[in-house]
């Protein structure tokens, strides 16, 4: 219940926040009026003595959200996704969370196992390590099939992490209506919306089976990309809070030095990371959003392996193909074309100047493009896009905010392997062979294609979709005979519209 039952709760996480000195760091972020931050440190001020430390050696918001814990953590990362709701300085400061915490005892990880998966350990697995990674939701434990001999990682659930998590929820619930009702400054930054974004991102994450769905998607995708591996779902090992995949056997990507010593060519991979998460954005249109080195191993082939999929994007057709025709138009540098794009997309308001725009979009582009391969970032260019396009009436589209984070990261990935490398470079042939494959005469013609099977679907259905059609106008057909000539009106209209489909097609593609 979202209830004054949470006041407790809210009264120790602003005493935390005060103690630490993240209170300023909100309370500016939200651009609280004078009068409504004074009530509100003046509230919390007596508490002061009940909050918690954190780590001294911690940035003030990332120490009080360390200190209140898992629910907190999880909070703060998923804002780090969310420029457009707390400025893109607060949303680098949550970046740098990590959710490593305290494991709990091996005894209890496997006594959730054999519960949830109604097995009992030692008939399934001959060996259980202890945890190898701890996180705020889940850890992992390396084990090995009694079946076949073959190691796997088992990641459980926290024991009671669902309901301390909804604990917290409804406090945040809480907290989100005081704002929203006592501050209207902050209104601007959607408190509740940002809570209920939250609470879907966290249940889903507390469902592994959805984890499970997810790798084993991206699996499908990703079969035939050279160079990369996933780590296959072990389907009869896994449930609502178990999830079983392979071991990825390999060296951490943050080991730089390792990777190195064991002969790999650092800058093919730098180029071959930044590749594969466009070809996952633009061709799948599902993409690992948690790519970062914690997530990624090299493996002794020197295929890069990913795992720890719990956040996952995703973006529709149309999406990837406007994203590809604007990043197509800033590698060619034609700013017209890139300001065309985003007035057909509906992203920009049609009442907007597309000439006044794309001076905008070329002073965007062109320091860019004025710097060395060092510095230029395909994630500061899309910054500095939405930076633009905001002020230009442009609304707040979620998956390209999450889609401009990720870069974010995937660049850092790819500069740990080669600080040198030109990130146009590496992403141009694949913008390329996807602009040509989505936007050219072939993608016409499966459109139409697509058009087509869509129309037959309805082709039983259109003789009385057409009668209607007739009667809504006032043109009632006299006769009786409907039966007669009403279905092979229908049909003939889905032939001609397939043969019309076709031909264009075949033309184009001529």
């Amino acid at each position: 219940m979202r209830g004054p039952h949470n006041i407790w709760r809210l009264i120790r996480t602003g005493a935390t926040l005060e103690r630490t000195g993240a209170m300023t760091v909100i309370l500016d972020a939200a651009e609280t009026p004078t009068v409504a931050r004074m009530a509100l440190r003046g509230l919390v001020w007596p508490f002061q003595g009940l909050g918690l430390k954190g780590d001294a050696n911690l940035p003030p918001l990332t120490r009080a959200l360390h200190a209140l814990g898992p629910a907190y953590i999880k909070f703060g990362q998923v804002l780090s996704t969310r420029p457009d709701v707390v400025g893109a300085e607060l949303a680098m400061q949550l970046r740098v969370l990590q959710d490593k915490l305290p494991p709990f005892p091996v005894d209890v990880a496997k006594a959730e196992v054999e519960k949830e998966l109604g097995v009992s350990i030692d008939s399934v697995f001959s060996e259980f390590s202890d945890p190898v990674a701890a996180a705020s939701i889940a850890q992992v434990h390396k084990a090995r099939l009694v079946s076949d001999g073959e190691f796997v990682a088992v990641k459980v659930l926290r024991p009671g992490i669902e309901r301390a998590f909804q604990k917290d929820i409804d406090a945040f619930y809480l907290a989100a209506w005081v704002f929203d009702r006592f501050s209207p400054s902050s209104r601007r930054l959607r408190p509740l919306d940002v809570i209920e974004h939250f609470e879907g991102v966290v249940l889903s994450e507390l469902d592994l089976r959805l984890e499970s769905a997810s790798a084993s998607e991206f699996a499908d995708n990703t079969a035939q990309d050279k160079g990369f591996t996933l780590p296959r779902v072990r389907w009869g090992l896994s449930a609502r809070r178990v999830m079983t995949l392979d071991w990825a056997e390999g060296i951490n990507a943050a080991d730089v030095d390792a990777i190195a010593d064991a002969g790999h060519d650092l800058t093919e991979l730098s180029s071959r990371v930044i590749q594969l998460f466009l070809n996952h954005a633009l061709r799948d249109g599902f993409f690992h959003a948690d790519m970062h080195h914690g997530n990624l191993k090299i493996a002794p082939n020197g295929d890069i392996i990913a795992y720890d999929f719990g956040i996952m994007g995703h973006l529709d057709e149309y999406t990837r193909r406007v994203y590809a025709e604007i990043l197509f138009g800033f590698i060619r540098r034609d700013y017209t074309r890139v300001a065309e794009v985003h007035f057909e997309a509906g992203y920009v308001p049609a009442d907007r100047d597309v000439n006044e725009f794309a001076r905008a979009l070329r002073a965007v582009g062109e320091p860019i493009f004025g710097m060395n391969a060092e510095q230029i970032s395909m994630a500061r260019l899309l910054s500095y896009l939405f930076e633009v396009t905001e002020r230009f009436g442009m609304e707040t589209r979620t998956e390209l905010i999450l889609l401009q984070r990720t870069m974010v990261v995937v660049e850092g990935v790819a500069r740990t392997f080669d600080h040198r490398m030109n990130i146009w470079d590496a992403a141009k042939p694949v913008v390329e062979d996807y602009i040509k494959d989505s936007i050219g005469p072939r993608a016409i013609a499966r459109d139409l294609a697509k058009t087509a099977r869509v129309l037959a679907r309805f082709g039983p259905r259109l003789p009385a979709l057409a009668e209607a059609a007739l009667i809504r106008l006032g043109e009632e057909p006299a006769a009786p005979p409907r039966r007669s000539y009403w279905p092979a009106f229908g049909w003939a209209m889905l032939g001609a519209g397939v043969a019309i489909s076709a031909a264009v097609g075949l033309s184009i593609i001529g």
